[in-house]
């Protein structure tokens, strides 16, 4: 039920100050100091008193604070509050895509348009609270916004739920529950809020906290909004007006953190749904579309902001944006985190903080929404690599470890989890002898703006990597990469290894066509006796005797079949399935299904509304999609597994991605040679581990462009010829470290001492601490 108003013209005619809500910015005091040094003082010098202060503070930092009586565990939940009310209001402005006239537009040509009717952004109220305003339609970010809106709910009483909000979250101390409000609330408000939680382990453990109890003792974190908490809001970002906002019981995960003493603060924002999977067609048709960058976006929320630029989108297609930035701006320390295809990995990357993606189930995913349950992962953010390894231990349930009954991929093999804890990998100093596989194919500068991050990243691997921690070197070969001659190469190769592994595992694999019905790989149709599609067979092969053969390396391999291209898959309708059953064991009174669901929500968008109906009409879930899905996991595992075998490889490093983060409704860098606009998605599909960790800066930009089709319908993304160079310190990028399964140790030892050697991390200047702050 989106609705659309004409308020176009009054809200700009009102200016961005009303909507932002814009703070005294100039009372707050900005930091000119990063991380918290653990560094000696010089010889003959007294140390200074060690001083805790909330910027860049690491778990261990708050437990010193604690137990040194130099702050209390509200008092520092307090700070943290204060820090969320100053930095995360709205950072984007509802725009007309439609006025020629606006010389920021983002779309050339307009006036030539002729497809479906863009939609103007508008303010609008939301369903489930007509009193709360939300951005409908199309929006732009704002330059120097100072604001970052990275949470979608605030755990604090009164405001942490639309059903129970203001009065009918009254304390139950402070009389009985007001008239009016829903009987669900008398339970509700039974439950302590952010402050209220802090207060009682003060109360109950001053400054004596048992930390091998409670690892995570007093530690803020937010928690993506797909994840059930029973204490805040919980829609998967959605604006539905269910009988009850908030879960009747808590997420796996949430019930650890909290028995490892961790203080939920709050929700953090996402792409509704993490995305929904898209549009699975159908017979609705939207009538009105949003297009450009900036899908980090939820109805109850609206779209997050990068800290380091507030007019780009904090992730591109990864949904888990406002756990990335929430950590960044130092609005909490850690955040839970879910990836699909990169939901986790991105934002670390864009927002320049830590992300551990542990094997796919170790962490369960138990009372959360999935897109596609079987690539669905939970991760974590940190600033630093020891602390997301400080989660992941304090995870393990002391009776059933890392398996949930609520979870059926998290029957694993128990030797997949180290007898030692995950933290005591991390704090490795040299590399020594450890052999590093440079994954070349992620690497390829297919553009300006890929070669300006890819020979950044190179220059990182040589100089620390090898030549500060004695690491030992080797590259894939990749035929759009240059060959280093200062790097041993792979042999075998990871084209050699699915040349080998594929065809017996995957055959048909190979008869892909593309959109015009010819052979995506003409190699292949070129060495056959048969068409593939409208490519006729150029050879005299049947295709198993080619097959056959290419796996013995007797027959040319298709260049183009590699890792870049195997993460490549067709839609899968796993979404309408886990929905109805997500919908099913929450059981409230009046969202019960998809028909309930759609009857009582609203869409930011035409085209979202539309990709619901869709949904909710899907009747037959059965896709090739998943299947290819289920067969790929197998033949990825195993081409990595020989590769590092046989090259007798600790890690794999490359960098997450080679293109810049986008301007929010702008255009994005477009799909090129199978390289992604987005991300790499290769050990989410592949189910296996991996830590990303910041590696610097990129100054330089090359802005893609929208160029309008030929039959003046659509607009395609263009990469762009001019080279802009950014403000320092400019955008994050980061480096990968990933291996196989139950690798977790072996790949925090490297990216611990990769973090330590380089320290790249840097809070985002404009969000600096606050006057009085600790």
């Amino acid at each position: 039920m989106v609705r659309y108003a004409n308020l176009v013209g009054r809200f700009l005619s009102l200016g961005l100050a009303l909507w932002l809500g814009v703070h005294a910015l100039g009372s707050f005091a900005p930091s000119s100091a990063y991380a918290q040094s653990d560094k000696p003082a010089p010889a003959g010098k007294a140390s200074a008193p060690w001083k805790f202060r909330l910027e860049e503070a690491r778990i261990e930092d708050i437990h010193r604070a604690i137990k040194s009586r130099q702050i209390t565990c509200e008092q520092l939940v307090q700070a943290y509050i204060n820090r969320i009310r100053a930095y995360d209001g709205m950072c984007v402005a509802p725009v007309n895509p439609n006025d020629a006239s606006d010389a920021k537009n983002f779309f050339p040509d307009i006036a030539k348009y002729t497809g479906t009717p863009l939609q103007p952004g508008v303010m609008q109220a939301t369903v489930s609270d007509p009193a709360k305003q939300q951005t409908y339609g199309y929006i732009r970010g704002v330059k120097n916004a100072g604001q970052l809106r990275s949470l979608s709910t605030v755990n604090i009483r009164g405001e942490r739920s639309a059903t129970c909000k203001a009065t009918c979250d009254l304390h139950p101390s402070k009389g009985p529950l007001p008239g009016g409000c829903s009987p669900a609330c008398e339970a509700f408000r039974t439950q302590p809020d952010g402050l209220e939680r802090a207060r009682e382990l003060d109360r109950q453990f001053g400054a004596n906290p048992n930390l091998s109890a409670m690892p995570l003792y007093c530690t803020p974190f937010s928690i993506k909004d797909i994840f059930d908490t029973k204490d805040m809001r919980s829609t998967g970002g959605a604006d539905v007006a269910y009988a009850l906002d908030a879960a009747p019981a808590d997420s796996t995960i949430v019930a650890q953190l909290r028995a490892k003493g961790a203080i939920i603060l709050g929700k953090a924002n996402l792409s509704e749904y993490n995305g929904a999977s898209g549009d699975p067609g159908g017979g609705a048709n939207a009538e009105a579309v949003v297009i450009g960058a900036g899908n980090s976006r939820s109805t109850w929320a609206g779209n997050p902001c990068n800290p380091y630029d507030t007019e780009r989108a904090p992730a591109q297609a990864a949904s888990s944006s406002g756990s990335g930035v929430s950590v960044s701006a130092n609005l909490v320390v850690c955040s839970i985190c879910e990836e699909t295809g990169g939901s986790c990995r991105v934002p670390a990357a864009y927002n320049g903080i830590a992300n551990l993606n542990a094997g796919k189930a170790i962490m369960s995913f138990g009372g959360g929404i999935g897109a596609d349950p079987f690539i669905d992962r939970a991760g974590i953010h940190c600033r630093t690599v020891k602390d997301t390894a400080i989660v992941l231990d304090a995870l393990k349930d002391p009776k059933r470890g890392y398996y949930d009954p609520r979870d059926i991929y998290t029957a694993l093999p128990k030797a997949l989890i180290p007898q030692k804890p995950y933290a005591s990998f991390a704090g490795q100093k040299s590399l020594a002898g450890m052999r590093i596989g440079i994954v070349r194919e992620f690497m390829v500068k297919h553009t300006p703006n890929d070669a300006a991050i890819s020979d950044q990243i190179d220059k990182e691997i040589k100089t620390i990597l090898r030549d500060k921690l004695g690491a030992q070197l080797f590259e894939s070969v990749d035929p759009l990469y240059p060959d280093d001659p200062t790097i041993p190469n792979l042999k075998p190769s990871f084209q050699e290894a699915l040349a080998e592994i594929l065809p017996f595992h995957m055959p048909e694999y190979l008869f892909k066509t593309n959109s015009a019905g010819e052979a995506e790989f003409p190699v292949f149709a070129s060495r056959i006796n048969v068409s593939v599609g409208k490519t006729p067979g150029g050879g005299t092969l049947s295709p198993a005797e080619y097959m056959a053969r290419a796996a013995e390396g007797l027959e040319p391999f298709p260049p183009n079949l590699n890792l870049r291209r195997i993460t490549l898959f067709p839609r899968t309708s796993s979404f309408r399935f886990h929905l109805s059953q997500y919908l099913l064991r929450r059981n409230d009174a009046k969202v019960k299904d998809w028909p309930s669901l759609n009857a009582n929500a609203s869409y930011y968008s035409g085209d979202k509304l539309a990709a619901f109906i869709n949904w909710q009409n899907l009747n037959d879930i059965r896709s090739n999609g998943l299947t290819e899905r289920i067969k790929m996991r197998e033949v990825m595992q195993r081409v990595i597994l020989k590769v590092m075998r046989e090259n007798n490889l600790d890690v794999l490093v490359n960098p997450l991605n080679t293109v810049p983060i986008p301007k929010i409704g702008g255009p994005v860098e477009p799909e090129i040679n199978s390289r992604p606009s987005n991300r790499f998605a290769f050990t989410a599909d592949a189910g296996i581990p991996e830590v990303v960790v910041p590696a610097g800066f990129n100054q330089v930009v090359y802005e893609p462009k929208f160029a309008l089709s030929s039959d003046t319908k659509n607009y395609r993304s263009v990469s762009g010829s001019e080279k802009t160079l950014l403000d320092a310190p400019g955008l994050p990028i980061s480096l990968s470290f990933w291996a196989g399964p139950g690798e977790e140790g072996t790949i925090l030892k490297a990216a611990s001492a990769y973090e330590a050697a380089t320290k790249h991390r840097r809070p985002p200047p404009a969000f600096g601490p606050l006057r009085g702050e600790p």
